[in-house]
């Protein structure tokens, strides 16, 4: 069957000759219609300043076109439009703004060194310009900007020096904020070294006490709470570590203490509340394992259950949106007590502090996993930081008032007491001053009631030449005790002596059975003798003859020296050879 065309074989024999025919007629109709586009105008006549009348026409395209309409602008008109987006200020053209405007620009393309060059010559050149802050904090800019160890402590040094001139400046909030974020950018994770986070947070928290007014409040305390998430979180993971590898729960107690006291808005206090509970709790079964009388192991158990049924409702009234909320249900079902119910407004709040954390992104995983950074990620983006740190809770005092439970618990009750009733601790009894062999108990009531004697002052020591006896001693008198007379001696074994008195010898000093100090024979010393003079050293060694002068030889020539071969040995001198070998002489 053959194949029909739709022009006749008659004009084009073949098919595809036709075909291209075909295609030829479709564009010429397509062109016709293109330049068969209504094209609108509209004239205007208008009079020129030498009366003379001009008409213009302004033509528009057809709605038809397919093309957007494009507005073409002529180069006086592009001109005009460059002048009006950069119009030159007044002082363009001065050296100091010169010298700025190179500096910034030098430290876009990171060329810091540049940078700094122009700054301290505009600094050094112009004293009295007005760019002269603004130099100022630019140095510390580009110190910032540079990054490093070094060039980041010589930043928090320019900051803080602008701080001190320009105190007033709104930039001093600027430069009070860059402070804080050179420790921030240097923090690393929670278990590492925790200095620049400590940093961070003073600096923080000197930002918002003394710049409460500015812009910047709001990203001070975002970054505040950044810090104290990886503070909180290093006191927890502190904590776990006492509770699972060592037993020390008096310091996992002070540490999950802290973080309860410190940082409220924790992203895992749940976690926290729930092993400060499980702390408490271990404490409690400890003592149920103690051999001791029931009870006192009874009230001491109370304690201890009661600070954990504290810790696991806080998280159930406080934190009901967090996580592990039904952990702390359950261990309240397993020990008996009733669980608390919290209030609308607490539950707004802990879906408030839960929903302004942010969620982790990809982004975020790969920066934890590679880059030594800290997991700032599920902060809290809403409330107040902590701007001033309460009393820390430290492991000793958690001991101490362990063992003044324990105390108390097993004091034994009064007897008219209720079980239970502890019993205040009895005075202490007043030492007395009585010993074996003084005076007996039965005092009598004036001695009793007699007043205390006044302290020693200074004028009651007498003066060397006072008229006092020789050997004059104090006494000081205690309670109870019967005064003994003075003596020659003083009964502390000190003998005051009076420089030029006279008489006879002193009695030996009454010490009460004590070895007097210093030596038993007082006798002063012989005077050390003066050495005798060393006798003269002689030289007993007989020098020996020097040999006489050797005469020149009348030839001229010096004579070899004598060579002994039992003595001396050389290579010039050597033993005989052939047949004076065999001479023996």
């Amino acid at each position: 069957m053959n194949k029909r065309s739709f022009f006749p074989s008659v004009w084009f024999p073949t098919s595809r000759a036709g075909s291209l025919a075909g295609l030829a007629v479709a564009g010429l109709i397509v062109s016709t219609i293109s330049a068969a586009a209504q094209v609108t105008g509209s004239s205007q006549t208008t009079t020129d300043a030498n009366g003379k009348q001009q008409q213009s026409v302004t033509l528009s395209a057809s709605p038809g076109k397919k093309k957007d309409d494009k507005v073409v602008q002529s180069k006086d008109t592009k001109q005009e439009l460059r002048k009006e987006k950069k119009i030159a200020p007044v002082d363009a053209g001065l050296p100091d703004k010169v010298l700025y405007d190179k500096a910034l620009d030098a430290t876009k393309r990171g060329h810091f060194d540049v940078a700094r060059l122009d700054l301290q010559t505009l600094l050094n050149t112009y004293p009295d310009s007005q760019y002269l802050m603004k130099a100022k904090l630019a140095v510390a800019d580009s110190w910032y900007k540079e990054g490093g160890t070094a060039a980041l402590t010589q930043a928090e040094q320019e900051y803080k020096d602008f701080i001190t001139f320009f105190p007033n400046a709104p930039e001093a909030a600027e430069a009070q904020m860059r402070v804080g974020d050179i420790y921030f950018r240097q923090m690393d994770k929670p278990d590492r070294d925790y200095t620049k986070c400590t940093h961070a947070e003073e600096e923080y928290r000197l930002m918002l006490q003394q710049f409460p007014e500015s812009t910047l409040v709001p990203q001070a305390k975002q970054r505040l709470r950044e810090v104290q998430e990886v503070m909180a979180a290093r006191e927890s993971e502190i904590a776990a570590f006492y509770t699972s590898h060592s037993n020390n729960y008096a310091a996992a107690i002070a540490r999950y203490q802290t973080v309860v006291d410190t940082y409220p808005q924790y992203s895992h206090m749940d976690d926290v509340l729930i092993g400060l509970g499980d702390a408490y709790e271990t404490e409690a079964r400890y003592v149920r394992t103690l051999n001791l009388p029931e009870a006192g192991k009874a009230r001491l158990e109370k304690i201890y259950d009661d600070q954990a049924i504290a810790a696991y409702s806080k998280v159930v009234l406080e934190h009901s949106a967090s996580a592990h909320v039904e952990d702390a249900r359950d261990r309240l079902d397993a020990m008996n007590v009733p669980i608390p119910t919290p209030t609308p407004e607490q539950i707004a709040a802990s879906l408030a502090l839960e929903n302004s954390r942010r969620q982790y992104r990809l982004q975020d995983r790969a920066t934890t996993l590679f880059l030594h950074r800290p997991d700032v990620v599920l902060a809290a983006r809403d409330g107040e930081p902590t701007l001033a740190d309460p009393t820390p809770t430290l492991a000793p005092h958690i001991t101490k008032q362990i063992q003044d439970d324990f105390k108390d618990a097993f004091a034994a009750p009064a007897p008219g007491a209720t079980p239970g009733t502890l019993v205040p601790k009895p005075p202490a009894p007043a030492t007395s001053a009585t010993t074996e062999g003084s005076a007996p108990a039965s005092t009598p009531p004036a001695a009793a009631t007699a007043p205390a004697a006044a302290p020693l002052q200074f004028q009651d020591v007498p003066a060397p030449d006072a008229a006092a006896p020789t050997g004059s001693a104090v006494v000081t008198n205690v309670q109870g005790n019967t005064p003994t007379p003075a003596t020659s001696g003083n009964t502390m074994g000190v003998e005051i002596l009076t420089p030029g008195a006279q008489g006879a010898t002193a009695k030996p000093a009454d010490n009460g059975g004590l070895k007097a100090v210093g030596p038993e024979n007082a006798t002063p010393l012989a005077p050390v003798e003066k050495p005798a003079a060393a006798p003269e050293t002689v030289n007993d060694i007989a020098s020996k003859p020097q040999p006489a002068a050797q005469a020149p030889n009348a030839n001229g020539k010096n004579p070899k020296p004598e060579f002994d071969k039992s003595d001396e040995s050389s290579s010039k001198h050597k033993k005989k050879k052939g047949l004076s070998k065999l001479n023996p002489f």
